[in-house]
Parts: structure tokens; C-alpha cells; sequence
């Protein structure tokens, strides 16, 4: 059944929620800037699988109360991504979680907050993806990659910024952020993939009082999150959707953008 309590995994990452839990599956909603895996650069690090296994490890009250021996990740969101992450509690599970996302089944649902005026309000974006030759850890669009097909639909339009809804098909290295690029809408706060811009209060509100210390962006991050899954569950055999609420960040973005930026 869904549990919506919240697990201190490190001093860093002191308030995670925990969507759902069950014989089969545990899904958390994963805070932005927390890797999923460890790092190919900086080993030392913190990542969610490393957390995971010290706490089962450790048998911390959390996992004890929950009967958890054992966790693996059953797909990756990119460390900037917030939102629901699954991993399989047995050994079944995981098998089975694995075959679906191989075969495509999992419907996945992103919220994304891009720059610029996306052209049209539903469109299909599928071009290949593949590595970027040049930057390691990267992706581009190229003709020779593999198929990466995403469904987006716009969901509100402001003034210089569009919150759309990303349905990927596919599950390419970062198959959101390089279809956006593409079609000329990059997320804010993405300087992988796009000029960088951020959400700042002082460019939508007239008026604005800069403090003496500066201003901090309303969201200081590629604008991503993971908002829901939907998979068949590995035992049960019937339908599963999990869903994140909206971070903090995004929220009050959205908030300000919607009093001061509206069209």
C-alpha cells in the first residue's frame, strides 16, 4: 500500500519520501541533485543505491520496520531530476521490472519547464539519439543513433516560458532534455542543453527591490521532474501508477511565473 512517510538517508538527504512500499517494490520521491548511481568522475560522491545498501546494511529502523534485505533500481533519473524512482525488493521482481522497461511498458510522465514559446501544443518528437562525439556523457540527435520518441504537450504558456508534459517512449540518456533542445525549447536552468536561462523574480515582477545579497533563481536547476510511473506491478499482475508531487522549487516557480508572467 502507498506510504507516504519520509527516511533520513545520509545528513545530506535528511527528508526523502518513501510513495510506495509493498512485498515487490519500493519507490521514492528522489530530491533533486541526488545521484541515482555512483559517479564515473567523483567517487566519493553520496548516490541513492550506495545510501540504500548502507542502510540495509546498517538496519536502520526503517528498513527493519519494513522487513527491506534487499533494493536494486529498476531504471535512472539524471542526478538534477526530481520525482518517483522504483527498485525491486526481490529478486522476481526485478526480473520481471526489467523485462517491462525493456519491452516499453511503463508509462512515464515528466513535468518540464522550458524556455521560449513551444511551437505547438501536442507534438511527437522521434529522432535518434546517440552519444555525443565530443562531449563524454552527453547526448545528440543523429540519424545513426537508436530510436527515442517523446510525446509532449503544452499545459501552460508565459511570458518567455512554457510548462509542458514530456511522455517518453523510449529510455535514451537523456532523451528529454536533447528532444527539447532540438525542438528549440531547452528547460530552464539547463546549460547542458540549452543557454542556462533561470527564473528570476527580478525579470518578471516589476518593481523588484534587489537585496543587498543578491538574488537566488526561483529554480536553480534543469526544470525536470519525474511526476508519475505507471507499470504493472511485478506480482500482482494488475495496474501501478506512483506519483511525486511537485518540488518545492518547481511549485513556487510556477507560482511566481502564473502571478507576474501569465499571457
Amino acid at each position: 500500500m502507498p506510504d507516504a512517510s519520509h527516511i533520513r538517508l545520509s545528513p545530506t538527504w535528511t527528508d526523502v519520501a518513501i510513495l510506495h512500499d509493498d512485498d515487490a517494490l519500493l519507490a521514492l520521491d528522489k530530491p533533486a541533485g541526488l545521484l541515482i548511481a555512483p559517479d564515473r568522475w567523483d567517487k566519493h560522491r553520496e548516490h541513492l543505491v550506495g545510501l540504500l545498501q548502507a542502510a540495509i546494511r546498517e538496519r536502520r529502523p526503517w528498513v527493519t520496520a519494513r522487513g527491506i534485505t534487499q533494493l536494486a533500481n529498476v531504471h535512472r533519473l539524471d542526478a538534477s531530476t526530481s520525482g518517483v524512482i522504483l527498485f525491486a525488493r526481490t529478486r522476481e521482481a526485478l526480473v520481471e521490472m526489467a523485462r517491462q522497461f525493456h519491452d516499453r511498458h511503463p508509462a512515464k510522465v515528466y513535468a518540464a519547464l522550458v524556455i521560449g514559446e513551444y511551437p505547438e501544443n501536442e507534438t511527437v518528437v522521434d529522432w535518434p539519439i546517440a552519444p555525443d562525439p565530443h562531449t563524454p556523457g552527453l547526448a545528440v540527435i543523429d540519424a545513426a543513433g537508436k530510436p527515442a520518441r517523446t510525446r509532449f504537450t503544452v499545459l501552460e504558456r508565459f511570458k518567455g516560458f512554457t510548462l509542458v508534459k514530456a511522455e517518453p517512449e523510449t529510455g535514451r540518456t537523456h532523451q528529454i532534455r536533447v528532444h527539447l533542445r532540438a525542438v528549440g525549447c531547452p528547460l530552464v536552468g539547463d546549460p547542458q542543453y540549452g543557454p542556462g536561462t533561470l527564473v528570476l523574480l527580478s525579470r518578471l515582477k516589476k518593481g523588484y527591490r534587489m537585496k543587498p545579497e543578491g538574488e537566488n533563481p526561483l529554480i536553480n536547476r534543469p526544470a525536470l521532474h519525474a511526476e508519475s510511473i505507471t507499470i504493472e506491478h511485478p506480482t500482482l499482475h494488475v495496474p501501478l501508477t506512483v506519483t511525486a508531487p511537485w518540488p518545492k522549487d518547481l511549485t513556487v516557480a510556477m507560482k511566481y511565473l502564473r502571478r507576474y508572467a501569465a499571457v
